[in-house]
């Protein structure tokens, strides 16, 4: 590798970067309403309410339904994953240094985007049980009916996020390990641990909050979560004489907020709980 690294050389590495933390970096990102291009330090999300139909008499006004509007904020931050790659260490190793930066930096950037999107989740108003269970099928369909009483749209954009205990739960309820009753959903998905039941698209994730054995999962609407993208993942080398070494970084500026508390649902449950 010369020690004037090209032009080209560096943009090929931040293709290779963006297109990887695609592939494998965040699980969460298309489950939420996204926002990209977001400039300046904090980025706006526009909530409305609900509109009520009304009739007119002949020659009449049209009645006003004074849909309640209101807006979210949403603070971007920048976050950085960066390594040193020595020049003489490359002559002593046969893998691809700079294929295993990209791979690295594209999963802590991807594990990140869903952190943020998650503590965004944490803060969520409704909740169902109380960590006394694990996720049972009554405490899911619980869940499911709080959605249903807060009028949230069953328009295939409902997405429930599960932990691997929780997982292996669901799986002892027949009609989600049925194939007949369930089936897979989104090209994004595909060949992760994911299923659609009930209308809701379930997905398996190591990132939820846990603590003394207590699991948060979450069952939530596609618009009750904002992500906002201030700048995509971008990828940097530079040679620094002094070190002998390039240092290889990947960067992005985001955020995440929640929009609408009722479009989403806290399910507690005990992560040491007994399965079958």
């Amino acid at each position: 590798m010369s020690v004037s690294i090209t032009e080209a050389f560096i943009k090929q590495y931040e293709a290779d970067v963006h297109v990887a933390y695609q592939r494998m970096g965040s699980r969460l990102r298309g489950t939420v309403r996204s926002k990209t291009s977001s400039t300046g330090a904090v980025t706006v999300f526009q909530k409305a309410g609900t509109g009520i139909a009304a009739t007119k008499s002949r020659h009449g006004m049209v009645p006003v339904m004074n849909v309640a509007h209101s807006q979210v904020e949403c603070t971007l931050e920048d976050y950085y994953a960066g390594d040193w790659v020595d020049k003489l260490d490359e002559f002593k190793t046969n893998i691809d240094e700079r294929k295993v930066l990209v791979g690295a930096g594209a999963y802590a950037l991807g594990r990140k985007t869903d952190e943020l999107i998650i503590a965004a989740a944490a803060g969520a108003g409704e909740s169902v049980g109380d960590y006394s269970t694990g996720l049972t099928k009554a405490l899911l369909l619980s869940a499911f009916e709080t959605l249903n009483d807060a009028d949230v749209p069953d328009d295939g954009q409902r997405f429930g996020i599960v932990g691997a205990h929780q997982w292996n739960e669901l799986l002892n309820i027949q009609e989600f390990a049925d194939s007949d009753f369930a089936g897979t959903s989104y090209p994004w998905l595909k060949g992760t641990e994911s299923r659609k039941w009930l209308g809701i698209v379930w997905l398996l994730h190591t990132g939820l909050p846990l603590a003394d054995g207590h699991r948060d999962c979450f069952l939530y609407h596609k618009t009750a979560l904002g992500h906002a993208i201030g700048s995509e993942v971008k990828g940097d080398i530079t040679w620094h004489g002094d070190r002998a070494a390039y240092f290889v970084n990947s960067m992005m500026s985001q955020g995440a907020v929640l929009i609408d508390g009722a479009g989403l649902v806290k399910i507690k449950c005990d992560d040491d709980a007994t399965i079958g």
